[in-house]
């Protein structure tokens, strides 16, 4: 009988790292006061590293590290793809959970998104009234809520690393060899 060892253990400890890493990057930018609003470049620097270069690095290692220490030189497609649905949705819940508590411990700081919301809103649209200000900010301040942000952050990352796992499990997969 075959050994079968699973590719969670692989997966959550670079899916934790993943989401430690975005915490550190926003408590970087809420201490600094780094505004990605004002700040574009940091903005775009940000999402670079949150969108494509985390998940890709985090998704190769994880399936290298599954393959050569885990599971004696040897990955499928679909474990490549596991592993990195769960780094990365693993990753988005960690942030998602901190996200929520930061906002409850620090509600002033979901007022001044909203704020600053508000101003990018008059700011590019200044013929916009104020009823279909109000409404927006209120559709904002509702996918801002943790009910809401963190399914949906979930879902997204889970693609993001559906679409990246696919590549790279196509890469590195090595099947074991059948015996009869």
């Amino acid at each position: 009988m075959e050994n079968i060892t699973s590719p969670s253990k692989s997966a959550v400890q670079y899916g934790v790292l993943f989401g430690l890493i975005m915490i550190v990057e926003f408590v970087i930018s809420y201490v600094l006061n780094i505004d990605p609003t004002t700040n574009k470049a940091y903005g775009i620097v940000v999402n670079l590293i949150n969108f494509l270069v985390l998940p890709i690095a985090l998704i190769l290692v994880g399936c290298n590290n599954f393959k050569n220490k885990i599971n004696s030189g040897f990955i499928s497609f679909g474990e490549a793809i596991k592993i990195g649905v769960v780094i990365c949705v693993i990753g988005a819940l960690v942030y998602g959970i901190f996200s929520a508590v930061f906002n409850m411990i620090f509600p002033e700081f979901m007022e001044e998104i909203l704020r600053k919301t508000r101003d990018v809103m008059v700011q590019q649209n200044p013929e916009m009234s104020e009823e279909q200000l109000e409404m927006a900010l209120s559709w904002t301040k509702k996918f801002m809520s943790p009910a809401i942000a963190i399914p949906i952050t979930i879902v997204m990352y889970a693609f993001i690393g559906l679409i990246y796992s696919l590549i790279i499990g196509a890469i590195v997969k090595k099947e074991r060899p059948q015996s009869f």
